[in-house]
């Protein structure tokens, strides 16, 4: 039987901005705040359409719709017969979307007044597809919080952590809906997991919007939520099978796809496998589900895929595809106690003590329980000081987890960036170590202490011009693991605060002194500036805090910071209003340079600065982007590309331009390039995703 709309107030002519679809059973009394927050949101009712799917409810959740409907000439209320499933209403509620966009509400959830607005900024400012609102759990729901940890303008699923949430409570752009033909499986879990899956996989572009709670996350007080009611595994197999299938439609074999396929593998294959098949019958465990995890194991496993999971799920990958049920289960069911056991250091190599480790009945690879790469590396920069004769005197900590720090021999190493010199090493001696390492007391001897005499560093020889950066080897029990040296902590306002920079002797008798500049990057990174003069960016009269594009303004950079040292203090920090500027330096084929004054009166704090440049000004070519302060010596601080600033689109004169951040040159120097769009290559990407179609 076809959906029945409800009679209400007749619908807006111009098309909305957002159409939010709500699938809705026996949803009382969270019905309510679900509907209310999405009729309050400071988007406005007139730019948004609300569409209830009312799924065949047998409590108040039609009658409460209907007293909302009247209330509210922008929700439309749906019947229809029940599906058993959340998919089928969304289904419906996408037939009858008008809206540039579709946010998926799920009845029991809410969102926060201004949501809608932050997202849909996000995607107008960036022309993404998908905007990932940051989620809020209540009453104890997990939710994601590795994507969430900044906003993210413009990303995609191989540069950041969005892939991992995989649930359609997000922004999608309805074109990108449309156009892959993209609608809900009828299964009662994992319904959603597909869906999203190929949105992601054909989206141009990504965003993530982590500075305001957009979504909140509840359990019903009935307990019907379709993920508990539905959890086993007799509804998960289908929606995993997609998962597998919409992957490999989209994604050619490789590193990429193998990237992507690890998720699935970790929390639709191994997850289940431990938390769920002891759960069956021993019938159905051995006969309906071990087959199929196994023909996906065989089918969808590669060996770069194994080589990116952890330990545990390496040896139930294992397990399935040499066919051993039994063994299996036994994993399965000891899981939690097994992974409390401890580890093995052998030949420079760590492994997991599992049971089946070494034991000539089990016959298990090493490998599977290899855990060297995965162990995290606990280090740290302690201090940093001058001593008089001019030799760097450098302390710090480093140890590997699970592996007692007897006999470290941790080395210092000193790389030339942007070269191609040999590494430079210098041994260390050992010092007592903090005493808030982990390990109960195995890392009693991971400090140490490091000289660098800059006159002798470089195998006898003085270092290069240039700036060096400090990585650690840390060596124990030969396993050895190469790291940045990195100072964790910052001062009570955010920063590190480096050693001043030293005037040495210069390489020749007439030579002119030598100026070292130890400095942190922006990202807590210890480096040497080694040249004439200290590098500008370093001796520089403000910090950069926030590098953005302008989510109200297309093509304009926002940079916020603060002024420090004499900056701050002085008589230039007075009249800064009317000196500090950020400026577009060009080069590459981009003469000239393009200024924009800073103002200081944001929060009442004139040692802070927000200044905006236009970039869609600029002319084709590469641009270097500085703050200046003055015309002399140390007034100019380079812009750093915090956060992985993405790039940006305008148009000028009717024709699509973007602005790229280059990867390329220094950390702490932000240098894009300005041009036009290829319209060729662009429509081309735009079609690309039409050559094959989901199966939905």
């Amino acid at each position: 039987m076809p959906a029945a709309p409800v009679p209400g107030a007749p619908a807006a002519t111009a098309p909305p901005r957002v159409s939010v679809i709500i699938p809705a059973y026996n949803a009382m009394p969270e019905l309510t705040r679900c509907v209310t927050s999405a009729m309050e949101q400071t988007l406005g009712l007139d730019r948004i359409e609300i569409i209830a799917v009312d799924d065949g409810s047998t409590d108040g959740t039609g009658a409460e719709l209907d007293r909302l409907a009247r209330t509210c000439p922008a929700l439309r209320v749906v019947r229809q017969k029940n599906s058993g499933c959340a998919g089928g209403p969304r289904n419906t509620g996408l037939d009858l979307a008008r809206g540039d966009f579709v946010f998926f509400l799920d009845s029991d959830d809410y969102l926060g007044p201004d949501a809608l607005r932050r997202m849909v900024a996000m995607a107008d400012e960036n022309a993404t597809d998908i905007v990932l609102g940051k989620m809020v759990g209540l009453g104890g729901r997990a939710v994601p919080t590795a994507v969430f940890q900044r906003n993210q303008p413009r990303t995609d699923i191989f540069s950041s952590a969005a892939y991992r949430t995989l649930g359609c409570w997000k922004l999608f752009r309805r074109s990108l809906i449309e156009r892959l033909r993209l609608r809900f499986p009828p299964y009662r879990n994992c319904e959603d997991k597909p869906f999203t899956a190929a949105a992601y996989l054909n989206a141009d572009g990504v965003s993530v919007v982590a500075d305001y709670d957009c979504y909140y996350v509840r359990d019903r007080q009935n307990g019907n939520n379709l993920t508990r009611v539905a959890s086993d595994l007799v509804h998960r197999m289908d929606g995993t099978r997609l998962c597998f299938e919409t992957v490999a439609r989209y994604l050619e074999p490789g590193p990429r796809r193998d990237r992507i396929m690890r998720r699935h593998v970790e929390w639709e294959l191994c997850g289940p496998l431990r938390a769920l098949l002891p759960r069956e019958s021993e019938q159905d465990a051995r006969e309906v589900f071990f087959p199929q995890f196994r023909r996906w194991a065989q089918t969808w496993v590669t060996d770069g895929v194994r080589q990116l999971i952890d330990a545990p799920d390496r040896l139930l990958i294992h397990l399935l595809r040499a066919d051993r049920f039994e063994d299996l289960m036994t994993v399965a069911r000891n899981a939690k106690e097994d992974a409390r056991r401890g580890h093995l250091v052998d030949k420079g190599r760590v492994y997991w003590l599992h049971p089946f480790f070494r034991d000539p009945a089990a016959a298990v690879p090493d490998a599977c329980f290899d855990v060297t790469d995965r162990l995290p590396v606990h280090h740290g920069l302690d201090t940093a000081r001058w001593r008089s004769d001019g030799v760097l005197r450098v302390t710090g900590h480093a140890c590997i987890e699970h592996v007692a720090t007897l006999d470290p021999r941790t080395e210092v190493i000193l790389r030339k960036r942007d070269g191609d010199r040999p590494d430079a090493r210098l041994p260390t001696a050992p010092r007592t170590a903090p005493p808030d390492l982990p390990g109960d007391g195995i890392h009693e001897n991971a400090g140490f202490a490091v000289d660098i005499d800059l006159a002798t560093a470089d195998g006898g020889a003085p270092l290069d011009h240039g700036i060096w950066d400090l990585f650690l080897d840390v060596r124990v029990q030969d396993v050895s693991r190469t790291v940045r040296f990195r100072q964790a902590r910052t001062e009570d306002d955010g920063t590190r605060t480096p050693p001043p920079p030293r005037p040495l002797p210069g390489h020749a008798p007439d030579a002119p002194p030598t100026v070292v500049t130890p400095f942190f990057t922006p990202y807590g990174n210890f480096s040497l500036g080694v040249g004439s003069e200290a590098p500008t960016e370093h001796t520089a009269p403000c910090r950069v805090t926030d590098v953005r594009w302008d989510p109200a303004a297309r093509g304009t950079l926002v940079v916020t910071g603060r002024l420090t040292g004499d900056a701050a203090r002085g008589d230039r920090a007075a009249e800064a209003g009317g000196t500090l500027r950020l400026r577009a330096i060009g080069g590459n084929g981009a003469d000239g340079a393009l200024e924009a004054p800073a103002d200081h009166e944001r929060d009442g704090n004139r040692d802070a600065f927000t200044a905006r440049l236009p970039v869609r000004r600029l002319r084709p070519g590469r641009w270097t982007v500085a703050l200046v302060l003055g015309d002399g010596p140390g007034s100019t601080a380079s812009v750093p590309r915090l956060g992985g600033l993405p790039g940006t689109h305008w148009f000028r004169f009717g024709r699509p331009h973007y602005a790229k951040p280059l990867a390329r040159g220094p950390e702490s120097t932000l240098v894009f390039e300005v041009a036009p769009v290829k319209l060729g290559m662009a429509l081309r990407r735009r079609l690309r995703p039409l050559r094959g179609r989901p199966r939905t």
